[in-house]
């Protein structure tokens, strides 16, 4: 990949995207443009079926706009290829949902390391890395539990320490708190925050809940298709 340094890791540039033709066509996204600098946090905002999850599969390079372009630490996602979008979303990206999306007959430290494994990153650099991130996300000491043994927050932040395995660039995260209570969403919104600052990582995290948004850099509203900074 050719990649250009820029202090800007994200940039969404007139972004459209609609399902379906004709008058039954649904506009989830008019002309979106914004961008992000590296290490910033960012929350999208906005109702439900405002388009924030499309927006995020689009930067995340897991659906093509209809029109327009993003460009993802220097690289322009429509020039790349699906063999290039795969590495992207492999080696740049990490991507935390609120379904969690652990592999239940693993470990924490099993399911954390599952994206190393897929690069075949050396033993020894697995086990520390997914040690460190363990102890980030302070979970050290539930390493060898399954998801099962884990409360909701719990598998959460693993989660969260999944998504960083590989060093990314952006880390996406759609809705992390939805499946959440309050206090624990609250905790996990800010954990998100300190690993932005200490992973050095630039964070797009889509959320309804107002309660969670004094906790990002920058607030970006979705509504009909179109972006507005708050």
């Amino acid at each position: 990949m050719n990649r250009v340094v820029t202090e800007t890791m994200v940039r969404v540039e007139d972004v459209h995207k609609s399902y379906g033709d004709g008058a039954a066509a649904v506009h989830a996204l008019r002309g979106v443009s914004f961008d992000v600098p590296r290490g910033e946090l960012v929350a999208l905002k906005g109702r439900s079926g405002s388009g924030k999850t499309t927006l995020l599969n689009i930067v995340g390079g897991l659906d093509e706009p209809d029109r327009g372009r993003v460009v993802l630490d220097g690289l322009d996602l429509s020039e790349l290829g699906e063999k290039g979008l795969l590495e992207l979303r492999r080696d740049r990206i990490g991507f935390v949902f609120q379904s969690f999306g652990l592999i239940p007959i693993l470990t924490a430290a099993e399911n954390v390391g599952v994206p190393m494994r897929l690069r075949r990153a050396h033993p020894r650099e697995r086990e520390e890395r997914v040690e460190l991130l363990l102890s980030l996300v302070g979970l050290a000491d539930h390493a060898a539990q399954r998801p099962g043994e884990l409360s909701g927050g719990q598998q959460q932040r693993v989660a969260i320490a999944r998504a960083l395995a590989n060093s990314p660039s952006v880390l996406i995260a759609d809705e992390p708190t939805a499946q959440l209570d309050a206090e624990t969403g609250h905790a996990v919104m800010e954990l998100l925050r300190a690993v932005v600052r200490s992973e050095n990582v630039t964070a797009l995290v889509a959320t309804h809940d107002t309660t969670l948004l004094d906790l990002a850099d920058r607030v970006l509203e979705l509504s009909d298709g179109s972006v507005a900074e708050r």
